[in-house]
């Protein structure tokens, strides 16, 4: 039974008339005592809270614990997953560098490190040189092996990793559990995401960087990758071969086997008075073999007959050098190249075979050294294009058409196309690549010079960026291209990326290489 004071009953009347009483007429109403909200809870709060607990204990689970040592073929290596907001697999071949493939899309990305090179199964591939054709087969089962290990470990590693936090940050096991789960779920919807996108044909496309940059041989030359080309694994099988053979060449490195099949190119553009240019094409050329070196423009700054003389190490470079005039290059520039006997000067649509491929091209119609001179602009340009264009569609219709069509801003070079299977320019100082409609593909070089003395102007030194092409000596038409960047202005940095033109990768179907039937001088131009 519940006692109730007495005075609190006497008072109960007088409480119930107060709550129930109406308001006299013109009164005002008594204000109603404040109230005290408990304070809301806020859910969102605590869902943050745990999952920046199961990121960071995922990670730290992996980096602690989540690495996996496997040998691989001959080698030692370390397998091990990372956070990564672009995925791929980043492969370290110290001391030479190290391979970045685009294989998935994925917030984790595989890194491979390879650690040693084993002496002792080295040696033995070394005396029984027949045992390398079964390396392919026992480089999957490792690769396959180190995989599943791999995934077992990193698992384990999220769970400990993610739980400890959780434990260490709740204090309640519950919570410690649940920190692991959703960290295993991360995982494993992370799996799949690689799973899905998965992409076998990334190997044909690495990037190099490191001293790996100075030797793209090690996944084998444009025709080879192609004609070899299987599954992923065979290509991965041969990718640790070549890494080993560049183990044991380390002395010799740079080193480049080029393919006696392919006319190789050496696009460069926009040098701008670099002095270093030079030495950077120079070592380019002997290291790659090069057969001709195409220059779009932009290689004086001023054009003044003062600067002549920066052109004389062209002379010396020891291969024909075709170029075309850019918009900071005058006509006294390009007086004084005609006169080089190794250069190849192509102005108005003249066409020239060098080096076994036929180029043609227009000097830029606009002379702009300095902002005083108010430029034509784009109008300009595309006129320059259409007088191209109207060359390459003669020389067509003569039976001798262009492989190579050269313009040095990329406004004139797109009227080209339909009319030749590449065009290439620059003047805006970075690398492009683009399938124009009509089928021409457009390739824009960066600036060989770092943008000369304008490297300065940015907040970042800009790189310095050329281009080896590699041409099929019986088609002339464009297999592959590596892409090569350095560091500019103090910088040490170097990457080369091998690309592979659309109708040389894995399947495809050569095209013809006859012109086009056409009531216009057999251009497949335009209807």
């Amino acid at each position: 039974m519940v006692r109730v004071p007495v005075a609190v009953l006497n008072r109960m009347p007088n409480l119930t008339a107060a709550l129930f009483r109406r308001p006299r007429p013109g009164s005002r109403p008594r204000p109603l005592p404040e109230l005290e909200l408990a304070a809301r809870p806020r859910p969102w709060l605590g869902a943050l809270g745990l999952t920046a607990v199961v990121l960071v204990g995922a990670w730290l689970g992996l980096l602690v614990v989540g690495n996996v040592r496997t040998p691989v073929g001959p080698m030692n290596t370390t397998m091990a997953l990372r956070p990564s907001l672009t995925g791929g697999t980043k492969i370290n071949v110290s001391p030479l560098g190290a391979l970045t493939l685009d294989s998935h899309v994925a917030p984790v990305r595989l890194d491979v490190n390879v650690d040693q090179l084993d002496p002792l199964r080295s040696q033995e591939l070394v005396d029984h040189p027949d045992r390398i054709s079964g390396l392919q087969d026992e480089v999957v089962h490792d690769v396959e092996h180190g995989t599943l290990d791999l995934a077992v470990r990193s698992g384990v590693a999220v769970v400990v990793g993610a739980g400890a936090l959780g434990f260490a940050v709740y204090r309640r096991p519950r919570r410690a559990l649940t920190a692991g789960g959703l960290a295993l779920a991360l995982l494993a919807a992370s799996g799949i995401s690689a799973y899905a996108t998965w992409n076998p044909e990334s190997v044909l496309e690495p990037r190099f960087s490191g001293l790996l940059s100075s030797a793209p041989s090690v996944i084998g030359n444009a025709r080879g990758i192609v004609s070899d080309f299987d599954v992923y694994q065979q290509e991965l099988a041969r990718l640790v071969t070549n890494v080993t053979k560049l183990y044991d060449v380390t002395s010799t490195l740079p080193t480049y086997q080029p393919d006696p099949s392919t006319i190789r190119v050496l696009h460069v553009s926009d040098i701008h008075l670099n002095p270093a240019s030079w030495k950077i094409i120079a070592s380019l050329v002997k290291q790659y073999k090069v057969n001709v070196i195409v220059d779009s423009g932009d290689t004086m700054d001023h054009g003044t007959a003062a600067e002549n003389g920066f052109l004389d190490p062209i002379a010396r470079l020891g291969v024909p050098y075709v170029w075309v005039r850019g918009n900071h290059d005058s006509r006294t520039t390009q007086r004084y190249l005609e006169r080089m006997k190794n250069v190849r000067v192509l102005d108005d649509g003249r066409a020239r075979t060098v080096g076994g491929l036929r180029f043609a091209g227009i000097g830029d119609p606009q002379f702009t050294p300095d902002r005083a001179v108010v430029p034509g602009g784009d109008a300009a340009e595309r006129l320059a294009g259409d007088r191209l264009d109207s060359a390459l569609r003669s020389q067509r219709a003569a039976g001798a058409p262009v492989d190579v069509a050269i313009a040095h801003e990329p406004v004139a070079a797109r009227e080209t196309d339909g009319e030749v299977p590449l065009v290439l320019c620059g003047h805006l100082h970075h690398e492009g690549d683009e399938k124009l409609p009509y089928g021409t593909r457009l390739r824009m070089e960066g600036s060989t010079g770092g943008s000369g003395l304008r490297a300065v102007e940015g907040k970042y030194p800009a790189p310095i960026e050329a281009s080896v092409l590699y041409f099929d000596r019986d088609s002339h038409r464009l297999q592959a291209w590596d892409a090569i960047r350095l560091g500019g202005l103090g910088l040490t940095t170097a990457e080369v990326s091998r690309h592979l033109a659309d109708d040389n990768r894995p399947g495809a179907t050569p095209p013809s290489t006859a012109p086009a039937p056409s009531g216009n001088g057999g251009s497949a131009r335009r209807p």
